[in-house]
């Protein structure tokens, strides 16, 4: 994989920073705050089914639902719909590994390796290198339409995406002056947190963050082991929760599944011969013994993914895979860069290039289908100390403080892919970047609703088929 920006690392620091400045020309930072859609721009629902119809059709309403429920929730699936209105704006041109998809929800702690928890970028399905800005956008929009959501004033969404946008031009700068191995191994670990909540914050900041991370490490693989298996008389296998979770035994009674199973042993064969050898040395400690097609997220549904139960020792000694499908990211047709000829194996390296902290057991896959169709997976673990953020629970003041830390793990990520002396010159010391973020933030907002309308007239009209699930 090519690394974004690496073509400046090597020039001295004030070079990095003029050529920050000067990518001032090409893309004003007042200019970000511009959107209207353009006269040519493709119909929402379009792009949506366009998506769909590579999609198991079954699933598919499944995910109109969830999108449906809210503008929120639509967001969270537009993806898609949102890389092809960035993709005509101004361009700063300086390059990062994108997330691709950094709405708020995606932000979340997680477990490192070493058993700590920290706070990071949680999906990477439609990771690329691309413009920094695009992320920072994502993230920005996405406050304002979880601040309409919690019927937060005008003033109240501007303040939260301005706590976010200044924590990630602040934590840039902070970047631009560290040892490149400092900003490599830098962390927001829960006492990282904890102690910018005990100054920030007092109260119920602190006790939300508690009761998170206690919760968090609940969410272990042995309570999903507990959650998603029964003893039968075969042994332990997979509960089935249709269409929700549906074990492969019981997608197997449909002919037209015939050869699922060959190819599901497949993937995890391949997904073997990618992991480094004493990950693999792991893996045969443990033997297949069920599997299940499951329900994921809101965009990611009707996307190929898949449970797989192994046993070790006994059958009290659970590994839970989840093998999921990678399709092309929905960036690609807007970037220009390189494409990848292995999808699975693009989400993995994005992943490890942005993430400080990584699960041991990630890697990919390719099979050739029953069916004669190449498909590329990804597989991590499932459930590992994960603990995800309820904005939909946040007043104005948590809101604001949870935007913060978003902001600054974003810059994160992108000071790790990207040149940290070149952004942080690009964004400067002032607040005009923060302000026309502001703006494109409002601005999109009203797009989403406005496409969140188009869905529900089209599920109205009979174009599109919801299921609320």
């Amino acid at each position: 994989m090519t690394v974004p920006g690496g073509f400046t690392a090597s020039l001295p620091p004030a070079e990095r920073a003029a050529y920050g400045r000067k990518a001032r020309k090409r893309a004003s930072r007042s200019c970000h705050g511009w959107y209207e859609p353009g006269q040519r721009r493709p119909d929402p629902v379009d792009l949506l089914e366009r998506q769909s119809g590579e999609r198991v059709p079954a699933l598919v309403p499944i995910r109109y639902g969830r999108m449906l429920e809210s503008p929120f929730r639509f967001y969270r699936g537009a993806a898609a719909i949102m890389a092809a209105d960035l993709a005509p704006l101004p361009s700063s041109g300086l390059q990062v590994q994108l997330c691709g998809d950094a709405h708020p929800l995606n932000f979340r702690l997680l477990a490192s390796p070493e058993r700590r928890l920290v706070f990071d970028i949680n999906d990477f399905d439609e990771t690329l290198p691309g413009p920094f800005e695009w992320d920072v956008k994502r993230l920005a929009a996405g406050f304002v339409i979880a601040a309409r959501s919690n019927g937060f004033s005008s003033k109240e969404q501007n303040r939260t995406v301005r706590a976010c946008v200044r924590a990630y031009r602040e934590r840039m700068r902070e970047f631009a002056v560290m040892p490149t191995l400092d900003i490599w191994y830098a962390q927001d670990d829960a006492d990282h947190v904890r102690q910018l909540l005990a100054t920030e914050a007092r109260g119920e900041a602190e006790q939300r963050l508690r009761d998170a991370a206690a919760k968090a490490r609940t969410r272990t693989h042995m309570r999903a082991f507990a959650k998603l298996t029964r003893v039968t008389a075969e042994g332990r296998r997979i509960t089935p929760d249709p269409p929700l979770i549906t074990p492969l035994g019981d997608l197997l009674t449909d002919p037209a599944e015939a050869g699922r199973e060959e190819e599901l042993r497949s993937v995890v064969n391949g997904y073997a011969r990618s992991l480094p050898p004493e990950r693999r040395h792991l893996l045969r400690h443990y033997r297949l013994v069920d599997m299940a097609r499951k329900v994921v997220g809101v965009g990611s549904v009707g996307t190929r993914c898949w449970v797989l139960l192994l046993l070790g020792r006994d059958d009290d000694d659970p590994l839970l895979l989840q093998a999921k499908e990678a399709s092309e990211s929905v960036l690609a047709a807007h970037t220009g860069g390189e494409r990848y000829d292995h999808q699975g194996r693009r989400v993995v390296a994005g992943q490890r290039l942005i993430q400080t902290t990584g699960d041991i057991f990630l890697g990919w896959a390719r099979v050739t289908g029953f069916d004669g169709k190449a498909r590329d997976f990804y597989v991590r673990q499932l459930w590992d100390w994960k603990g995800v953020a309820r904005p939909e629970t946040m007043g104005p003041d948590l809101l604001s403080l949870f935007a913060r830390l978003c902001g600054a793990c974003l810059a994160r990520a992108h000071a790790r892919s990207g040149d940290p002396v070149a952004l942080a010159a690009y964004l400067g010391g002032s607040d005009r970047f923060d302000g026309a973020l502001t703006e494109f933030a409002q601005s999109y907002a009203d797009q989403n609703e406005r496409d969140h309308e188009a869905l529900l007239a089209a599920c109205r009209s009979g174009r599109v088929t919801a299921a609320r699930l």
